[in-house]
Parts: C-alpha cells; sequence; structure tokens
C-alpha cells in the first residue's frame, strides 16, 4: 500500500512539473506586445581600411559615424639585414626603408608616384640576376655538400637521412650565397 501512494505522488509530482515547465515555455515564446521592437541598424560595408561607430540612444534613435578610407596615409616600414662583401664576408648591411601609401595603392617613391605593378629595366635585371645566381649556386652547393655524403652514410641507422641533410643544405646555402654573388656584381 506505501509503494502505490509513492508511487502515485511521484507520478502526480512529476505531471505537476511537466505541465509548469509546458507553460513556463509557453510564455516564454509568446511575443510581448508591450516590449519596443530593437531598432535594426543597417551597417555600413567593412574593410580592412574603414571604420565605424554607432551611437544608440534608449529612445530608440541611432547615429553612424562611417570613415570608408581609415587611415588615409598607411605606412611600411621594412627593417632588412644582410650580409655584405664577396661571399658575405664584408660584414652586415642594415638598411631601414619606410614608405607611405595611400589605399589605391598610389606610392610615394622619392616625391613621385609610379604606376602599380611595373618593373623599371633595373629592377628585372637584379631579379634576373638574383635568379640566375640562386640556380648557378644550388648546383655547386650541391655538388660540394654531395661530395661529403659518403663520410655521413656511414653513420649508424640515421646516415642516410643525415646525408640528404647535407645535401638540401648544401643547395640552399649555395644558393643563398650565388643569388647574393650574383646581385652584388650586377649592383642591386
Amino acid at each position: 500500500m506505501a509503494k502505490s501512494v509513492l508511487k502515485k505522488t511521484a507520478i502526480g509530482l512529476g505531471v505537476v512539473i511537466a505541465v509548469a515547465h509546458i507553460g513556463a515555455l509557453g510564455h516564454l515564446m509568446q511575443r510581448d506586445s508591450r516590449r519596443p521592437d530593437v531598432a535594426q541598424v543597417p551597417l555600413p560595408p567593412v574593410n580592412e581600411y574603414s571604420s565605424y561607430r554607432i551611437i544608440v540612444t534608449p529612445d530608440g534613435g541611432y547615429q553612424i559615424e562611417y570613415i570608408g578610407n581609415d587611415p588615409r596615409v598607411l605606412e611600411n616600414e621594412t627593417d632588412v639585414d644582410r650580409r655584405s662583401g664577396f661571399f658575405g664576408l664584408g660584414g652586415h648591411n642594415r638598411t631601414n626603408t619606410t614608405r607611405q601609401f595611400t589605399q589605391d595603392g598610389s606610392r610615394n617613391h622619392n616625391g613621385g608616384a609610379d604606376e602599380e605593378g611595373k618593373l623599371t629595366a633595373e629592377d628585372i635585371a637584379c631579379i634576373e640576376a638574383a635568379g640566375g645566381g640562386r640556380q648557378s649556386g644550388a648546383i655547386v652547393g650541391g655538388s660540394l655538400a654531395a661530395a661529403a655524403a659518403p663520410s655521413l652514410i656511414s653513420i649508424p641507422y640515421v646516415g642516410w637521412l643525415a646525408a640528404g641533410w647535407a645535401t638540401m643544405l648544401g643547395t640552399d646555402v649555395g644558393g643563398d650565397i650565388g643569388a647574393g654573388t650574383a646581385q652584388f656584381i650586377q649592383g642591386c
């Protein structure tokens, strides 16, 4: 008898809680006509060069400040530290370059704007010299490193891997030295 009373009480309590939950959900899902609608603010187009600020007042009004080309002048600072001299033995040459430009791409180079994407004959000659020097240097550096491969292969378990690493390192270093030498000779 005690079990049936406990069972009836548990079922009754479960029904009351279920009805209360359904009633609460119905109340929350019903739209309250007294609550004012939130203002739908049309957002302006945004990219990395724009900014906006929205000020909303308690009475539902809003004000938008939009700047489409912000900042108006951008700045690019480049700091290059490279070896100078023949085979990089002449010390270090440190160059710090600061350029100012606008979003539309007109750059200030020595007081005048050049056309975007145009290379001068000197730039093309320097690129060709660096490419040719890098290829020649990579061949020489890889060949010299490959000469050391037989002694590295004798290392137990990882000799084949060490020989490959040495050859790749020689190719990379030789390419860098070759490109630097060719640019130095070309006067870039």
